[in-house]
């Protein structure tokens, strides 16, 4: 028997979560992941900063100048992989069509962004495909109880 009637409330419940999954994906981004990705990168520039005026300072001591020339290397490295770290989230992020997402969660009044949380109308019930034995229309056959249009239909022999 299906939890949710047939029709508008499945449509906006889906829509719904959809909404719901975008604004925790915006809220993350903004609130924990861009900050920590600034905060790493401005942490591994000041090591950088630092590693320089200890190489610099320390001209005459050899012992110092190595451990500028360690943290000038470490900043460099802390750069890199932070760089690589946003590099590899816009290409996902480009890759998988998420650009228009998060640039609608980030301002959804922009236009183009009427359309992009929306599910397709499915007014045909989706599902799987018809089985022998099934009724099409709805991915699958319609037992006792269960409304019209339902998920997959059920394999010949199984119980449900």
């Amino acid at each position: 028997m299906s939890l949710l009637p047939y029709g508008a409330s499945a449509q906006s419940a889906a829509q719904n979560a959809a909404i719901e999954a975008a604004s925790f994906v915006d809220t993350f981004n903004q609130v924990i992941l861009f900050p920590l990705i600034a905060l790493l990168s401005a942490v591994a520039f000041l090591v950088f900063i630092v590693g320089c005026a200890q190489y610099f300072i320390n001209a005459t001591n050899d012992q110092a100048r190595q451990q500028g020339v360690k943290h000038i290397t470490f900043g460099i490295i802390g750069l890199v992989v932070m760089l690589s770290a946003f590099a590899i989230l816009s290409i996902a992020a480009n890759t998988f069509g998420l650009s228009d997402e998060l640039e609608c969660a980030d301002n959804p009044s922009a236009g183009g962004c009427g359309d992009v949380f929306r599910l397709p109308d499915d007014t045909s019930g989706g599902g799987g495909g018809v089985l022998p034995g099934d009724t099409p229309g709805g991915g699958g056959g319609v037992l006792p109880g269960d409304t019209p249009g339902g998920g997959g239909g059920v394999l010949p022999g199984t119980a449900r």
